[in-house]
């Protein structure tokens, strides 16, 4: 059996998005076929995959799986990419809603196709222990650092927070954030679980990193910062509504579509 797919990155993030709207392909349960497919050796080679479904309640629906072949929780840069792949096929206009693991995202398709505006779940809940160590949901579990110097080496620095005993069942994303000299801006590297690596991006990895500044350095009310990743630019909008209480998030980049192609399954 032959599989048709679509490459697709962002800001370095790349996934591997399938059309399943009339055929079912891939089972969500066949985790040894999707890890196999995210494979960079033997497969097509991918952070992770995006199954594009029908939605009885939006413009479709979004079913993310990390590269090790489980379902998985929101993906913001897959998110961007998946409603560039919607619109370039015709399934949605320039401003869409679709629906996620952790319900409905509104988006915007700007400068011709070039950015991808995301909204973001709401934050209620912040963690934060020895002044630059933080955690949240921002769709993701996320634990967020301040550093002045970034690790040697993000995967082993990564991995050694990601094992910790409260977090070694379950799994979370680790991010390394630093402060640049311009203003409202960060240099972000993240180690992101399923993946087991350093990635390039994270979405929801540059967001809570984001709301994480605003919270260190006491900014209230609307605010934008400007994200730096090994994989490109991205930018968080969002309202800082209370202490822990974040509205209105938005994450703005690229999405590129990089090749479509056809695997033996």
């Amino acid at each position: 059996m032959q599989l048709k797919f679509e490459k697709y990155q962002g800001t370095g993030n790349d996934f591997i998005i399938i059309d399943q709207r009339e055929i079912q392909s891939l089972k969500h349960e066949n985790q040894k076929l999707i890890e196999r497919l995210c494979d960079r050796r033997f497969g097509i080679g991918a952070d992770g995959l995006i199954l594009l479904e029908k939605s009885p309640v939006s413009d479709f629906r979004m079913v993310y799986f990390n590269s090790d072949g489980r379902q998985s929780t929101m993906c913001g840069n897959g998110g961007r990419c998946i409603v560039h792949f919607a619109w370039s096929k015709g399934l949605c206009a320039q401003h869409t809603v679709f629906e996620a693991i952790d319900g409905l995202h509104e988006a915007e398709i700007t400068e011709g196709g070039g950015v991808i505006r995301l909204h973001m779940s709401d934050v209620d809940d912040v963690t934060q222990s020895a002044g630059n160590i933080l955690e949240m949901n921002t769709g993701s579990p996320h634990y967020i650092t301040f550093v002045e110097t970034m690790p040697l080496s993000i995967k082993d620095s990564g991995s050694e927070i990601r094992y910790l005993k409260p977090y070694a069942a379950e799994g979370i994303n680790v991010n390394f954030a630093k402060t640049l000299k311009s203003g409202h801006s960060l240099e972000v590297c993240t180690y992101e679980r399923g993946v087991e690596d350093e990635t390039l991006s994270c979405g929801t990895g540059v967001t809570a990193s984001a709301l994480a500044y605003s919270i260190v350095n006491g900014l209230h009310g609307q605010q934008t910062v400007g994200i730096h990743t090994k994989g490109g630019q991205l930018s968080v909008s969002f309202d800082r509504y209370a202490d822990t209480r974040f509205r209105q998030i938005w994450l703005c980049g690229p999405a590129v579509h990089v090749f479509s192609g056809v695997v033996d399954l």
